[in-house]
């Protein structure tokens, strides 16, 4: 059976004891992701700038993990405001995901109001 790895990477980090994802044989899953500014724990003012953050974010977990955003199957988003916020997710996520035909699912959800951040999210990889 696979051993569960840890997966962290430079620039982001969690306050809780967890690793910001988690490696079973080629299966990755990662804790949640902000749009932190990387190396702080700052988040910036701007929904735009949370996004950007995020998705790169996203991209050096996956990466960590010994894959690319190519082995991404699905996203789960978190916004302050799903609907009013859509557009500005879709600018990102089709930078990121830019073959229509290659893209991973997505859920799209309601954040809490006690969370800091307008944006969080969490994926899972299958790898190779």
């Amino acid at each position: 059976m696979a051993k569960r790895q840890s997966v962290d990477f430079a620039g982001f980090r969690h306050l809780n004891p967890i690793p910001n994802a988690s490696r079973i044989g080629n299966i990755v899953m990662s804790s949640v992701i902000n749009g932190m500014d990387p190396g702080t724990r700052n988040l910036p003012p701007e929904l735009a700038q949370q996004l950007v953050n995020m998705f790169a974010h996203v991209k050096s977990a996956v990466e960590a993990a010994g894959g690319t955003v190519d082995d991404i199957i699905k996203i789960t988003v978190w916004m302050k405001e799903p609907v009013a916020q859509r557009e500005a997710l879709n600018q990102e996520w089709v930078k990121m995901f830019p073959d229509k035909d290659s893209r991973p699912a997505r859920h799209t959800l309601p954040l809490g109001a006690e969370s800091g951040a307008l944006v969080t999210c969490d994926f899972t990889a299958v790898l190779g």
